[in-house]
């Protein structure tokens, strides 16, 4: 024992291997995800898995669209006061977003803060055709950008991220965009951590669950299409030092929110331990791998999975293997704690409610303050409900109408019903009259015959025959017998 504890003193790579070890023993996610941690004002990587692995960004794409928009208005072209106008192509975007009608008009101010926190795809079309003109000279901007920053792996097609075979990225190239938005614009990094919009009466969460939940949480943006899986590039700061943290391809929501919290824990808590660590140099230098981006579809979306068209995501810890939930915070308390007491698991941090905040209110129209802010929210509080109650009356007359329709309906058959019974009451008898009358005319029956004469006791039987085949709907004139009598 005594020898093992100074061979680990004395040789500082074995306690990396143990370590390493440790952290390996942790069960792992049943599919493929990508994992990066860096410094902020260095670059430095402090972990890496799956780094430059090519991926579908989905909505964190939203950050370049950010980040090209904000450029233009610190370089003057533009300004957040700026009214914008949503066109039929923005308001035919597909969720999340918030659905406005074409020639209603938001500022850029008003778009990026919609856009950001309920990752609103009209908005970021609203803000492309504001900013390039339209959505193809806008992606033109932001590939030209990407290039510019460093993002090798990165192209775009669209400013939303929704699904397009060309937009790809990797979690080194959304580090650096992430990196550049806090060296490049601190004067609007404020956007990126906003825990909550207030649109009229409807108040919208942030769909990143570290903000108002993990310690020093501080952007950035999430991203869900099925083929990606649920992505999210995350910060944290402590103790003046920036973290990022970026997570592709987590099974859930909450799932995308734990895996970044347990990468800034064990950033957090490794500087006593970084010199076991070998240096994985910054995160410009991390090698691209030239490869196809893994398509989750199957996985994410097929089956019995449903999942939503949108970011939003109110799953609670659940995988789609049994353990995923709380897959590697044996190591994480391991790392986080440095050796010492053991953390709370991201896993329960995050089932908390987040902190108490003040939704920042967001509307549409120019920029108003004061007395104009409040009729401006009342005035779109108003159309909200006004919308609602519009909806709850087309709901209420579809119901009366197949109400209606189904009374009509059962109306009608009752009437055909009873139409029918009549005839089939009716015709058949007066058929089966006429007949007996033919056969007892032509073909008289001596049975038949007899309770007929017995009954009407004719004076003359000879007009008592003429008079049952005249009632009888005058059938074929019967031919008398020369005695005046019936035949028989």
């Amino acid at each position: 024992m005594h020898l093992s504890f100074l061979l680990l003193r004395r040789s500082p790579l074995i306690w990396f291997a143990a370590i390493a070890a440790l952290a390996c023993a942790a069960p792992r996610a049943g599919h493929a995800e990508a994992r990066l941690l860096i410094e902020a004002d260095s670059g430095k990587v402090l972990e890496a898995e799956n780094a430059t692995v090519p991926w579908y960004p989905a909505s964190v794409t939203k950050l370049m669209t950010a980040y090209v928009t904000l450029k233009a208005v610190k370089d003057g072209k533009i300004t957040l006061d700026t009214l914008l106008t949503v066109s039929p192509t923005a308001a035919s975007q597909s969720p999340s977003k918030m659905g406005f009608r074409p020639g209603t008009q938001v500022t850029v101010d008003n778009a990026l803060k919609m856009m950001l926190v309920k990752s609103a795809n009209d908005m970021a079309v609203v803000l492309a055709e504001g900013v390039g003109g339209s959505i193809d000279g806008f992606s033109a901007m932001m590939n030209d950008t990407a290039q510019k920053l460093g993002m090798t792996q990165t192209s775009y097609v669209n400013p939303n991220g929704l699904p397009a075979d060309g937009q790809i990225t990797s979690a080194r190239d959304l580090a650096i965009l992430a990196r550049a938005i806090l060296h490049d614009l601190p004067e609007y990094e404020y956007f990126v951590h906003i825990p909550a919009i207030r649109f009229g009466h409807r108040i919208t969460q942030n769909f990143n669950k570290l903000i108002g939940r993990y310690p020093g949480a501080d952007g950035f943006k999430t991203g869900f299409i099925c083929a990606s899986g649920y992505n999210l590039v995350a910060s944290a700061t402590r103790d003046n030092r920036r973290l990022i943290a970026v997570v592709l391809g987590a099974s859930s929501g909450t799932m995308r929110a734990v895996r970044a919290a347990q990468l800034l824990d064990r950033g957090f808590a490794s500087t006593g331990l970084a010199w076991l660590k070998p240096s994985l140099g910054t995160v410009n230098n991390l090698a691209p791998l030239d490869t196809s981006p893994p398509n989750l579809r199957d996985e994410m979306c097929g089956g019995k999975h449903k999942r939503p068209a949108s970011d939003e995501d109110d799953a609670g810890l659940v995988a789609s293997n049994g353990n995923a939930s709380t897959s590697g915070e044996t190591g994480v308390t391991f790392f986080a704690a440095g050796l010492q007491a053991p953390l709370p698991k991201p896993s329960e941090l995050l089932a908390a409610a987040p902190a108490a905040s003040e939704p920042v209110v967001v509307y549409t129209g120019p920029t108003r303050t004061g007395a104009a802010l409040i009729a401006a929210v009342a005035a779109d509080a108003e159309k909200q409900q006004t919308a609602k109650r519009g909806k709850r009356s087309r709901v209420a007359a579809k119901k009366s109408d197949r109400v209606a329709e189904a009374k009509s309906d059962a109306k009608s058959d009752s009437k055909a019903g009873a139409k029918a019974g009549a005839k089939a009451d009716v015709k058949p008898d007066a058929k089966a009259d006429a007949k007996r009358v033919r056969h007892a005319s032509v073909k008289p029956d001596a049975a038949a015959a007899k309770p007929a004469v017995g009954d009407a006791k004719p004076a003359k039987p000879k007009n008592a025959t003429k008079n049952a085949a005249t009632n009888a709907a005058k059938p074929a004139k019967p031919k008398a017998t020369d005695s005046g009598k019936p035949a028989g």
